[in-house]
Parts: structure tokens; sequence; C-alpha cells
């Protein structure tokens, strides 16, 4: 019950912070929009392959804004007020997380939305490619809190905006990894940005042949170890903090 009410606090925060919603969904639709507007001659802005990229676009800035909120909780007396009530690490990670996936189902279905708009066929793998992103989206959010746990509110910005720029440019999503070559590509493949997008375009796609097990194993590598640096990271940042 703590947890849920943490969960529901958070939430709370983040819609109160209109600079957040802004980034998170108004910028996304914008770029959307645009793009499309320009008819850009090239696979990358097709309606159906640059939908999923905005998709990860957007899930950048929950990074970002997750990171954000982490580091003003510690700052702030909350934690040092809940570090002495019996919830656990996982609890905290948990109630954040819970407070965000609405949150990215919000940015889901309008970003799908405005993509029918535009001329996208609706079909059953639009559901589908929903709940995948919701699940890859948990990766994003544990990488804020780990980000939020290791640096100060202001250092947020500056990681958070790292993180933006790796994935514009190493997913594949404003132009395809295979037109640098070389050491770029390798860059790109032990990253785990590109196998998102894949897995996302696959999923909306229904056509998986793009999707190799590199990116299947490169995505679990840095999905199950960066959940598991949040938990024991926040966990010793609390404890630091509290003393």
């Amino acid at each position: 019950m703590r947890m849920i009410n943490f969960a529901k606090r958070n939430f709370k925060e983040l819609i109160r912070d209109p600079l957040s919603l802004i980034f998170e969904i108004v910028l996304p639709l914008f770029l959307l929009f645009i793009f499309q507007h320009f008819n850009i001659p090239s696979e990358n802005y097709r309606l159906e392959n640059f939908t999923p990229s905005i998709i990860l676009f957007g899930f950048s800035f929950i990074t970002l804004f997750t990171a954000t909120l982490i580091a003003k909780d510690r700052t702030s007396s909350l934690l040092i007020r809940l570090g002495t009530s019996p919830m656990k690490s996982s609890d905290y990670i948990l109630g954040y997380i819970l407070s965000l996936l609405p949150i990215v189902l919000i940015q889901n279905v309008l970003f799908f939305i405005a993509a029918i708009a535009m001329g996208l066929e609706f079909t059953i793998s639009i559901i589908s490619t929903i709940l995948v992103s919701m699940i890859i989206s948990i990766f994003f959010i544990s990488l804020g809190i780990l980000i939020g746990s290791l640096v100060s509110e202001k250092g947020t910005g500056g990681l958070g905006s790292i993180v933006v720029q790796l994935v514009c440019f190493t997913s594949g999503m404003y132009f395809p990894k295979e037109v640098m070559g070389g050491v770029f590509e390798v860059i790109c493949k032990s990253l785990p940005f590109e196998a998102c997008l894949t897995i996302i375009q696959g999923t909306l796609h229904n056509d998986f042949s793009n999707l190799t097990l590199l990116h299947i194993i490169v995505f679990l590598i840095y999905f199950i170890t960066v959940i598991f640096l949040s938990i024991i990271t926040f966990k010793k940042k609390m404890i630091s903090d509290n003393k």
C-alpha cells in the first residue's frame, strides 16, 4: 500500500511539471508532423518507420525527467523521511516505474493517433507495439533512476541530454547506421538503442527479419544490468543520504 501511494505521489509530481510533458509528448509529436510534412525521400522517414523512432525519442526524455525527479527527491526531505519506513529499495524503484508507465501509455497512444491521422494504417500490430514499447520503457525509466541516483539535480540535465543524443544518432532514427560504417556501426551495435528500435519496428511491421540474436542479447544484457544497478545504487544513496 505504501508503494502504491508513493507511485501516486510521483505521478502527481510528474504531471505538475508542464515542461516535462512538453518534451515527452508535444516535441515528439511536432517532429513527427514536421518530418512527414516535408516528405523526405528516405526509408527512415516513412511513417511506418519513423513512428517507432518517435516512440524511442520520447522514451529518452522519460529517462531525463525520471533522473531529475529522483535527484530532486534525494535533495528534499522526502526520501529521508521515507527511509525510516519499512519500504525496500525495490519498492521505491517499483513506485517510480508504476508512476511513469501511465505517461508512457499516453505517449504511445497519442503518437499512434497522430500517425493514423497522417495516414498510417491501423492494424492489430499497433496494440502489440504499444505493449512491447511499455516493456522497453522500463529500461529507460530504470536508466533515469540510475542517473538520478548517481548525480545531483544539476547533473541530470547533462547526462540526460547525452542519452537523448545517443538515441537520436545510434538507434538509426535519423539515418541508417550503415552509412557511417566502421567504428560508428560497431558502437551502435554495442549500445541498446538500435536493438530497442529494431524490436519496436519489427513488432509494428509484424516482420522480425531485421531482428538478430545480437539485438536480443544486447538488449537483455542492458535491460537486466541497468535495473540491477538502479536498485543497488539507489539503495546505497538512500543509506548515505540518511546518515
